[in-house]
């Protein structure tokens, strides 16, 4: 691992392909990064209102110096954000404003907003540039890059949206000093979740340099940039999720099932917190298959824990889950292919793999033993 503080990724997709900007003091360079790669666009910043009240003006200013037009659009924070409401309010401003396909949208905070503002990007005159300048710890190194963008249904989590690829990505590690302790936890179950995958170094790196990633050392920009690497590498080999960018799912089956259980109620959950749930059931579903060792689950747990995020069902606030709901929002999972389950699980640390036609039965048994624990 490096010690750089200013880092760059590319994400190799042929014509399509665009720079991860990683560091310290890039909000204010925004401005010029876009204008070198969209030379004359005007955009439309669709921001999160907690995110615009903070660094906002340092972002307007920026493009403002690099002579951009712009115009911004503030959304409300929180999951019932990502809404078909939404979204058509994003898509008819865009329209409003008169912008071409030449022009861009800006997404300007969380996973929240970059899903949202993508989706709308990739539909809106049938499919427009956009950029990505991701400003909490878990759109830096997991939503923001890839190009799955989309809402949620009333009958599950992001089952509405696109593949739409951004033209950049702007991670600005300044901005995440803003975040709140509970938000930058639950980032950093989604830098864990790379190691998990594949890379057990990677892991066994988290394990040692977890302080000062917290404490905003240069481990911080360089975990950002090895997840933003490994993410990467999988989406140019496998853009729209037809085989190992699946893997990239470990733990959000059950977690999208938490989520939409809890509705959404970002008092009870957060999604980083549900893929840290999430992550830990398949661990010891897994152990429960005869998959993977004990101790590497307990290991990977631990790890979870010691971040401070949770990982048994219980740790979630309020009323209690039954397992005949997550049965029923598991069965809606985007992963289901003619109804067969399909599951993200492991055979220890950095073994993770896709596993197909999973037993519905033994799941809910798997359900209920941990309900009962």
């Amino acid at each position: 691992m490096t010690d750089e503080t200013r880092q760059s990724v590319r994400v190799e997709l042929g014509e399509r392909s665009y720079d991860i900007l990683i560091g310290s003091g890039l909000l204010a360079e925004a401005g010029a990064e876009i204008a070198r790669r969209l030379p004359g666009a005007q955009l439309l910043i669709v921001a999160d209102e907690r995110v615009d009240d903070l660094h906002g003006e340092a972002l307007r200013a920026s493009l403002d110096h690099a002579g951009l037009g712009h115009a911004t659009m503030r959304l409300p924070s929180g999951e019932p954000t990502k809404s078909f409401r939404h979204f058509e309010a994003v898509v008819d401003r865009i329209l409003e404003e008169r912008l071409e396909r030449g022009d861009a949208v800006a997404a300007f905070g969380g996973g929240v907003v970059g899903d949202l503002a993508g989706f709308a990007a990739g539909v809106a005159r049938r499919g427009m540039r956009f950029v990505q300048v991701p400003t909490s710890l878990l759109a830096q190194v997991d939503s923001s890059v890839g190009g799955k963008t989309g809402i949620n249904s009333p009958r599950g989590k992001n089952l509405v949206g696109v593949f739409h690829q951004p033209a950049l990505v702007i991670a600005d590690t300044d901005v995440l000093e803003t975040l709140i302790p509970r938000e930058f936890a639950a980032g950093y179950a989604e830098v864990v979740k790379y190691g998990l995958i594949d890379r057990p170094d990677f892991f066994h790196w988290l394990e040692e340099k977890r302080g000062a990633i917290f404490a905003g050392g240069p481990e911080r920009a360089e975990a950002i940039a090895a997840s933003c690497r490994a993410k990467a590498e999988v989406v140019a080999g496998d853009e729209r999720e037809d085989g190992a960018r699946a893997l990239l799912n470990l733990g959000h089956t059950f977690g999208h099932a938490l989520e939409s259980v809890a509705r959404y109620d970002a008092e009870r959950l957060v999604h980083g917190e549900a893929v840290s749930i999430g992550m830990a059931l398949a661990h010891r579903f897994s152990v429960r298959q005869g998959l993977c060792p004990g101790q590497d689950s307990e290991r990977a747990v631990a790890h979870l824990r010691s971040a401070g995020l949770p990982t048994r069902i219980q740790d979630i606030p309020g009323p209690a889950f039954g397992p005949d709901a997550l049965m029923g929002k598991i069965a809606q999972d985007k992963k289901v292919v003619r109804g067969a389950l399909t599951f993200i699980l492991t055979r220890g640390i950095g073994r993770s793999f896709v596993a197909r036609d999973v037993d519905p039965a033994e799941v809910a048994r798997f359900l209920e033993a941990e309900l009962a624990a």
